[in-house]
């Protein structure tokens, strides 16, 4: 994926703000209107580390199950908090010790498909992000769907958004197979 063409939209306010994200050697990006921004990842180009990757905002970060390369790399751009939303069957090493090594926080909320996608644990995904607005966060699972879906439906269930306004955030998530669900699990009430 080439970092030049990621562009991202929306922040944790749902505001509309498109930047693009910065090669490894440039010192600063650009903004959909040309105006210059500031590098926020040290020079780290992590479109070229992650896949799936996606650039929700400036302060977010939404990829693919991590390795002792990733979080080092993670940890280099700037990132203070992992959140990882794989169960521990999904984990090929210890995630939270590297973590912490590298000097980051740690929140483990393991969601194990569809049918872990209630109230409760969106509840939980909620306090986290509340506990750490405002610092640079990333967030996976093994492909970013989880991710996106949790996001929608703390859109939908939490923030009181419209279909449509969940539905994209959770997109700009990585929301991809699990689309229907939360679509419909967002036309019930809560």
């Amino acid at each position: 994926m080439n970092s030049q063409n990621n562009a991202t939209s929306t922040d944790q306010s749902d505001s509309s703000v498109s930047i693009d994200t910065v090669a490894a050697n440039d010192n600063f990006a650009t903004d959909t209107l040309g105006n210059e921004i500031v590098d926020s990842d040290n020079g780290v180009d992590l479109a070229a580390v992650f896949e799936p990757y996606f650039r929700p905002d400036a302060n977010t970060i939404v990829c693919g199950a991590l390795d002792d390369e990733k979080v080092v790399a993670l940890a280099k751009s700037g990132v203070e908090l992992v959140i990882n939303l794989q169960p521990d069957d999904e984990l090929s090493f210890d995630e939270a010790a590297a973590v912490e090594r590298a000097g980051m926080s740690y929140e483990h909320l393991p969601i194990n498909g569809a049918a872990e996608l209630k109230q409760l644990k969106i509840l939980a995904f909620d306090n986290i992000l509340r506990q750490y607005h405002g610092k640079k966060i990333a967030m996976h699972c093994g492909s970013g769907n989880r991710v996106g879906a949790a996001i929608a439906l703390r859109a939908g269930w939490l923030r009181g958004r419209k279909m449509d306004t969940a539905m994209e955030r959770g997109r700009s998530h990585g929301l991809t197979k699990l689309e229907q669900e939360v679509h419909n699990r967002l036309l019930v009430p809560r």
